[in-house]
């Protein structure tokens, strides 16, 4: 009979005081670079609340050096932190979230080891940090405050006790994941999948993101377009401005709504859902965004979709090239039956989009070789290239999975 978990209510050493002024970040910088062994690493963002991704409180834990909370937004610079610990790994868990907002303030990391990523790989279903921690440690991290404001200045001491707990047992649940991994054979495989986040460059800021608004499926002319378009844009220069996330200023539903309408003027625009309680002033600021897509010619519309690059919607597979077609659907049941026996998800095994361009696209010659250079050329590792060579060898050839 497994023992019940231990609720976690304070941290080992205490709250530690935040870190807010240079004399302050100096001693941390020195305590961390003297201590030993992994870093544990958090950030906490203010999403929903403010605009952007910033980090608004940064955590630390190492051995030798405790636990550290930093102010970034009274510490903007942290680079002289991230050179200190330059040559520790970093564990963080769902990394890809926070190494953007490190990065900003000077933290980047030469090593990691992802704890959430690595529960993946081995097989865990539920892979967040409470279960996690739970479930591999035997101990229940209390999880009520990962969604509240944290540019709230000064930080409530529960937030605070919060945010140490996230870090107190990090290194710990990367040391019996590590054990595990290697257990089942797939140490390596983690490896290789955490020195590709580590190295990954950052990313390119998203084309038209405008198209992301939510309900953009009901928008099909592209006069509608121009008006999510405008009424986008001009809500992301007031959020900026503010300092407010964009939700804040005008929802999503909203702009949907006013580009399916295109009210011919403020009045009309008022009666809308989403414009009701908005006062003269902006009501008139947002119809302007709305009269200058009524006012665009045909040539500056934005086109209905965006150029796709890769494969077709594999929907339309069937009609546009049937043996593709079967082919993905052989790939697929290939790779999750794979999946299914080295107990992962089918995701972390291979993205969807590599098999869906091979199936689409397949080598001249299909053999072992070819095949692992064409899954390589779309980014595989080398684990994923070894473990998905054999199954897309046979979906292409047509000998099923």
């Amino acid at each position: 009979m497994s023992r019940a978990p231990i609720p976690l209510l304070e941290p080992r050493e205490g709250i530690p005081p935040v870190i807010a002024d240079a004399d302050a970040l100096a001693g941390v910088t020195a305590a961390f670079a003297g201590g030993s062994g992994p870093v544990a690493v958090d950030a906490e963002r203010a999403s929903g609340y403010r605009y952007g991704q910033r980090a608004y409180l940064v955590q630390l834990r190492r051995e030798g050096a405790g636990t550290a909370l930093i102010d970034p937004v009274a510490c903007p610079d942290l680079s002289g932190l991230g050179a200190a610990l330059a040559d520790a790994e970093w564990v963080l868990h769902a990394a890809t979230q926070d190494l953007p907002c490190l990065r900003d303030i000077g933290m980047v990391p030469a090593r990691i080891f992802d704890t959430e990523l690595a529960g993946r790989l081995a097989g865990f279903p539920r892979v967040g940090l409470g279960a996690m921690v739970e479930n591999v440690l035997g101990f229940v991290l209390e999880k009520g405050h990962s969604a509240v404001d944290w540019s709230t200045r000064p930080l409530p001491e529960p937030w605070l006790r919060y945010a140490a707990l996230d870090v107190e047992l990090l290194v710990d649940l990367r040391d019996a994941l590590e054990k595990e991994l290697d257990r089942q054979g797939k140490l390596e495989w983690a490896r290789q999948e955490f020195d590709a986040i580590a190295s990954a460059p950052p990313a390119e800021p998203r084309k038209d993101p405008w198209r992301r608004t939510s309900g953009m499926h009901k928008v099909r002319r592209r006069r509608q377009l121009a008006v999510v378009r405008e009424l986008w844009q001009a809500r992301d220069r007031i959020a900026q401005r503010r300092d407010v996330s964009p939700g804040k200023v005008l929802g999503d539903a909203a702009i949907v709504e006013a580009a399916l309408a295109l009210p011919p003027n403020a009045h009309a625009l008022a009666a809308l859902n989403g414009f009701g309680r908005v006062n003269r002033r902006q009501l008139e600021q947002w119809q302007m965004s709305v009269d200058r897509a009524r006012a665009l010619s045909e040539s500056q519309l934005p086109q209905p979709g965006q150029p796709v690059t890769g494969p077709p919607p594999p929907r339309a597979w069937a009609d546009k090239d049937p043996a593709a077609a079967a082919r993905l659907t052989a790939a697929r049941a290939g790779v999750t039956a794979l999946a299914e026996r080295l107990n992962m998800p089918q995701e972390n095994l291979i993205t969807p989009d590599t098999v869906r361009r091979v199936c689409w696209q397949p080598p001249e010659t299909v053999d072992a070789e070819s095949v692992s250079a064409a899954l390589a050329g779309h980014g595989a590792r080398p684990w994923q290239v070894e473990q998905v060579t054999p199954v897309l060898v046979a979906a292409l050839s047509g000998e099923g999975a």
